[in-house]
């Protein structure tokens, strides 16, 4: 049909459909089909009369009906639930029919007797958010009939469906006293006199037709999207039903509660992980999803699943509504869906049908300490898990900054509720992650932001830790195995990894934390195939996962795929050292001599702005502890920290470490070093063409040493009083070039100052190691002040 054939109009699209048609038809299929037949002979026939309604299609457990008038759809509406509730009093509760109704006024396309577009389209995404009973309504509905029916609406907020461009303004039709008011007695449908037999069956015939012509156009049966395909799958199906969570949408008039939809999505994903039977994908991989629009065809093939879970939060001070529905990504169809209302009391509750929901669904079985933990609620103090929710929100970012606004919240949560173990298991995974954070190249920052030193931290780890496993959740086991294997207790370790595992089995930060325990245990074998669990189970798994992989095949003498996986693990955070050292070991292995010293200079680089950082820190007066493991050129000397249970396993790094050119120990001398990472040395000859280039010239010595004598255009910085990031920026822009200096090799001050402008970012610093003697031997031009 061309554009200007296509017949357009303006009406009023009602859908239905029969809540919970398949469980009817499946428990008693003729008095299903009976009773419907009977309500719509009965019932909606003489109503959409009365209304001046047209069926346009009936659909098994469907309708599609349109209406001249919006009031009289509303009405009509309106009428038919009413009745429904009343005519379902008698009829026990497993066996009553109950309506979902869906009313839109839009722009539609009409083809004969069907209708089709936008208009219908709203019209079935609105009947699928009403409740069972219930009637949804877009605003230009609401508006039209406000003031010419007395009936109340409930705003429910801005709504986005799927396959509609923007989201809309949805409102639900008040079914109270106002309402049955409204009703009206049935008038029967005139009953005309039976034709003849041949009459009959020529109308029965073109029924038949026009009906078969509508199910091939409309295909109730059909896929509602594209279904995902195995082939395109980017990783296998497992063998037990998988599935994915989708970050439930915040509907919320405050955007300031998605902190709540976010927490209630990631309980969703932990309480289903802890079901056996299935596959859950991690909380990291689907909210890589937050905020886009997505088709669940490619969620389902970007992270092999087959059924895709999404949903709203709807919350108004203690009242919570969840809208949740279960898709079979394969087949495109819709397996579950519902509404939960309830407080902020019954929330766990709420989770826990929700969880039934779609157990029910899959048809998994659980096991009897599965089946005897449900309903198990983390804590009973309502405000004590809006606090953790808070608080957890924050952590999940995982900055500085961000663990130091958490911990407010979550001690909040300890106070309310002093036996609440995952808010005490989130306090101490905080502290000790902020502390085993300071052993790498952020070094200094995260337990200084919490206003600790290391054994500050060190010990709020430990009382918090505490306190978790008196009842532990899998987050204080995984806590504790990280802490087990960096004291050296490596049977210990293992062991807490494995009972988070049992707490969960879908976690993939438990598999981590065993992966880590297995591979220090001087059991590298087992420990890969536990970091590849993790992989699956978060196909957007973080870097880190690489170089704990990496580790292992280097422990198992696999040095070319240990490269290869540390090599990506650099590319995607080149500001982990520990991944640095392990691929210049590996790349030592295979004789690749250039490789190994290219990633032993990013490593001594990123050490080097560390020292400069730790410098800052105990200028502040901040306690340092752990300067050996942080600051200066990397040594086979350092390999002796690694926590590795097996001697062969640390000489094995050593001895790569050792063929890429890392020294044996640090050099001790009263001398600057020769070479300053990030910063490139030149002698007095080269530092002259750079000054008649124009370059700025920083003196780092004393005032007093100075005014003896200077390169001409230099610019006093002196170390100890004036040197910092702000005094080098009023002299020269970061992209610019720089030449440093102070009194020669035997002055450390130059060095110190380059290693600090290199770690503040100031890209062409050069060091003169001459300084000014070498400058004034050369014959140079000098400055003096009288």
């Amino acid at each position: 049909m061309s554009q200007d054939e296509v017949e357009r109009r303006l009406t009023t699209i009602l859908a239905t459909d029969v809540v919970g048609y398949s469980r009817l038809m499946g428990e008693d299929e003729a008095g299903t089909l009976a009773t419907l037949k009977a309500h719509r002979r009965e019932l909606i026939e003489p109503k959409a009369a009365q209304y001046h309604g047209r069926t346009i299609k009936l659909m098994g457990d469907g309708t599609l009906m349109e209406f001249a008038s919006v009031v009289d759809a509303v009405a009509f509406a309106v009428e038919v639930q009413c009745a429904m509730r009343k005519r379902n009093r008698a009829v026990p509760e497993q066996s009553q029919i109950t309506y979902r109704i869906g009313i839109n006024v839009g722009d539609i396309i009409v083809e004969g007797e069907d209708i089709y577009g936008d208009g219908v389209n709203v019209a079935a995404r609105l009947e699928s958010l009403a409740e069972p009973g219930g009637i949804c309504i877009r605003r230009n509905v609401r508006n039209q009939v406000r003031d010419k029916l007395d009936i109340d609406f409930e705003d429910l907020g801005e709504v986005e469906v799927k396959n509609i461009a923007r989201p809309m303004r949805v409102f639900s039709v008040v079914l109270d006293e106002k309402a049955d008011a409204l009703l009206t007695p049935v008038v029967e449908m005139p009953v005309k006199a039976a034709p003849s037999r041949r009459p009959q069956i020529a109308v029965a015939l073109v029924v038949s037709v026009l009906a078969i012509g509508g199910l091939v156009w409309w295909q109730p049966w059909a896929p509602e999207f594209e279904p995902a395909s195995v082939e395109k799958m980017a990783l296998p199906l497992p063998d037990k039903p998988s599935i994915a969570v989708l970050p439930f949408n915040n509907m919320s008039d405050d955007p300031g509660q998605a902190y709540f939809a976010d927490g209630m999505t990631e309980d969703l994903i932990t309480d289903l992980s802890k079901i056996s039977g299935l596959f859950v994908i991690s909380r990291n991989s689907t909210f890589t999803y937050k905020g886009k629009p997505v088709k669940v065809r490619e969620v389902a093939e970007e992270l092999g699943v087959r059924y895709v879970v999404e949903g709203s939060v709807r919350r108004v001070g203690d009242q919570v509504r969840i809208n949740v529905q279960l898709i079979d990504a394969l087949s495109g169809y819709h397996l579950w869906a519902d509404r939960y209302d309830g407080s902020l009391s019954d929330i766990f509750a709420l989770q826990d049908n929700v969880i039934g929901q779609i157990v029910a669904a899959l048809a998994i079985s659980l096991t009897s300490a599965e089946a005897a933990g449900k309903g198990e609620a983390e804590t009973g103090v309502p405000q004590a898990y809006d606090a953790f929710l808070r608080g957890w929100a924050y952590y999940r970012r995982n900055t500085p900054d961000d663990f130091a606004e958490a911990i407010p919240y979550l001690e909040q949560a300890v106070a309310l509720d002093p036996n609440y173990s995952r808010a005490f298991a989130a306090l101490a995974a905080i502290h000790w992650t902020s502390l085993a954070k300071d052993f790498t190249s952020r070094g200094g920052r995260w337990s200084e932001r919490l206003g600790l030193s290391h054994q500050g931290a060190r010990l709020q780890a430990t009382k918090y830790l505490r306190e978790a496993t008196k009842n532990p959740v899998p987050l204080a086991h995984q806590v504790a195995s990280g802490v087990q294997t960096f004291q050296g207790r490596h049977e210990a370790a293992v062991a807490e990894a494995r009972r988070a595992i049992e707490l969960d089995a879908n976690d993939p930060i438990g598999y981590e934390a065993l992966a880590t325990a297995l591979i220090y245990a001087g059991r590298p074998a087992e420990g890969a195939d536990a970091i590849r669990k993790a992989m699956r189970l978060d196909p957007y798994f973080p870097s880190a996962y690489l170089v704990w992989l990496g580790l292992a095949q280097f422990g198992t003498e696999q040095f070319e795929a240990a490269a290869e996986s540390l090599r990506r693990a650099a590319q995607r955070n080149p500001d982990d050292d520990i991944g640095l050292i392990l691929l210049a070991a590996a790349q030592g292995h295979l004789g690749r001599e250039e490789q190994a010293m290219s990633a032993v200079s990013a490593l001594n680089t990123l050490r080097a702005k560390r020292g400069a950082r730790l410098e800052e820190a105990r200028a502040k007066g901040i306690e340092i502890g752990i300067d050996v493991l942080l600051a200066g050129p990397y040594t086979l000397k350092d390999v002796d920290l690694w926590p590795f249970k097996e001697r062969a396993d640390r000489e094995r790094l050593r001895a790569g470490l050792e063929k890429a050119g890392v020294p044996a120990i640090a050099e001790v001398s009263a001398e600057s070093p020769t070479e300053v990472a990030g910063a490139t040395t030149v002698d007095a000859a080269a530092a002259k063409l750079l000054f008649d280039q124009g370059v700025a010239f920083v003196d780092v010595r004393n005032e007093s040493h100075w005014n003896l004598g200077h390169i001409p255009g230099a610019v006093l910085l002196n170390f100890k009083s004036d040197f910092s990031e702000a005094g080098l920026l009023a002299v020269v822009a970061r992209d610019q070039a720089v030449v440093i200096y102070c009194e020669g090799p035997k002055c450390l001050r130059s060095s110190k100052a380059c290693v600090r402008a290199v770690a503040w970012g100031f890209e062409k610093v050069h060091y003169l190691r001459e300084g000014f003697p070498g400058w004034k031997a050369a014959g140079y031009p000098v400055a003096v002040n009288n």
